[in-house]
């Protein structure tokens, strides 16, 4: 048998998205709601389960304040600010996660794949700017999927393609470890310690069997004594 293969989500795994994907939901509730939601707020929602798509939880949140607006409208504009104009987008705020060599170190006891609910095109990017070097195969993006997390669709698309290895999977909320479960994989919980909602995170991957919980991927060799 290959060698086994280490899955990541992206966001708030591989890089930090305090000031990207979070900083987005806060600021496109405050553009069509007229109030800003907060961090722990935002962390209530992704402890529930079910919000893993921050279009969808920014549209949710907004119809739930009594303004009406289409999930296209309000994609639209979390994109627009997200993405910027190539340069000015918060998107460009990201922080990889990864200390230098702690992940060259893992690759060499495991392949790597990213199962995420990010755009493919985005994901591929974030990787090319910060890893450029890491083979990262394959990228499961929220389009290669027809079910979202937590559904289980991205890890059996990638256990279907790598059957000659075991697979694991490091994320850091309750749909990425629901995900896992249901499709048989080891889940590996990434709680930061700075999480608004740390000890709740860690019950619920508790909670959902979770094979380790770490405070972030730094840790990852301390899991598998590598």
């Amino acid at each position: 048998m290959n060698k086994p293969m280490l899955v990541f989500d992206m966001d708030g795994v591989l890089v930090d998205v305090t000031e990207s994907y979070r900083e987005a939901i806060t600021r496109t509730v405050e553009h069509f709601a007229g109030v800003p939601i907060s961090h722990p707020e935002i962390q209530d929602y992704k402890n529930q389960g079910g919000w893993n798509d921050d279009w969808r939880l920014c549209h949710h949140i907004i119809n739930r304040s009594g303004v009406a607006k289409s999930l296209a409208e309000v994609t639209e504009y979390f994109q627009k600010i997200f993405l910027g104009n190539g340069s000015d987008g918060l998107m460009m705020r990201e922080r990889w996660v990864a200390r230098p060599g702690k992940l060259e170190k893992l690759n060499e006891q495991f392949r790597f794949a990213v199962f995420t609910g990010r755009p493919k095109p985005e994901a591929e990017f974030t990787l090319q700017r910060f890893a450029p070097q890491m083979v990262f195969d394959p990228v499961v993006g929220m389009y290669e999927v027809k079910n979202h997390k937590p559904a289980p669709d991205g890890l059996l698309q990638i256990l279907n393609d790598k059957r000659d290895c075991h697979v694991y999977y490091a994320g850091d909320t309750v749909d990425d470890a629901r995900c896992a479960r249901a499709a048989g994989v080891p889940f590996i919980g990434i709680a930061a310690p700075s999480n608004p909602r740390y000890l709740d995170l860690v019950f619920l991957f508790q909670g959902e069997g979770a094979y380790a919980i770490v405070d972030d991927i730094n840790y990852l060799e301390e899991v598998f004594g590598s």
